[in-house]
This record gives structure tokens, sequence and C-alpha cells, in this order.
């Protein structure tokens, strides 16, 4: 079965960076795109950055361009959230998803505070 598990959040003050991870099994990693999706208190789930496949092409959110980058290693089978310049509205509950025959998958997710 479909298992993504998230990992990397914490708190961190304003214009710190983390790197968040999300370890993927039970598909086959490499032929699928990848995002990760964030729901703040009260908010609902929101798109934050997606890559495909191949990990040539990659979107963002317009809020989080050019401080956050996703990647893969599909030989790992593992997405990454790298996020820079924190600000206090990027607290959140972080969620990685993949798309799998129609089907949305999602990890545990992973807990981003940024404290001022």
């Amino acid at each position: 079965q479909v298992q993504l598990v998230e990992s990397g959040g914490g708190l961190v003050q304003v214009g710190g960076s983390l790197r968040l991870s999300c370890a993927a099994s039970g598909f086959t990693f490499s032929t699928h795109a990848m995002s990760w999706y964030r729901q703040a208190p009260g908010n609902v789930r929101k798109l934050v950055a997606r890559i495909s496949a191949t990990g040539t092409t990659t979107t963002y959110v317009d809020s989080v361009k050019g401080r956050f980058t996703i990647s893969r290693d599909n030989a790992k089978n593992t997405v990454y959230l790298q996020m820079n310049s924190l600000k206090v509205e990027d607290t959140a509950v972080y969620y990685c998803n993949v798309v799998r025959m129609n089907a949305d998958y999602w990890g545990q997710g992973t807990q981003v505070t940024v404290s001022s």
C-alpha cells in the first residue's frame, strides 16, 4: 500500500530554514509527480509546490517562490522541501501528496512553526 512519511518539521525563528523530507513506498516513485501541501489552523489544505516525476519541472505557489525549493531523489524514493527565509505565515502542518490511479494519498503531516 502507498505510504508517505514526512519528517523534518519543527520550531524555527523568522528568517530561519528547515528541510522537510517525505519517504515514499508502495508505488513506483520515479513515475509519479509529488507535491507538498500545507494547512494552517482554520484554513483549507493548499498546494505549496509540485515536482514532476523526473524532477525536471517544478511549480510553486507565489507566496513561497524564491524561498522554497522542492527536489527529489528517485534512488531514495524521497521528496524534499527546502524552506528558507521562513515567515510567521508559513506556520502550518505540511503534507506530502501523491496522486496514483486518480486517488490522493497523504502522509501524516509534519508541523512547522515559525516564531517571531
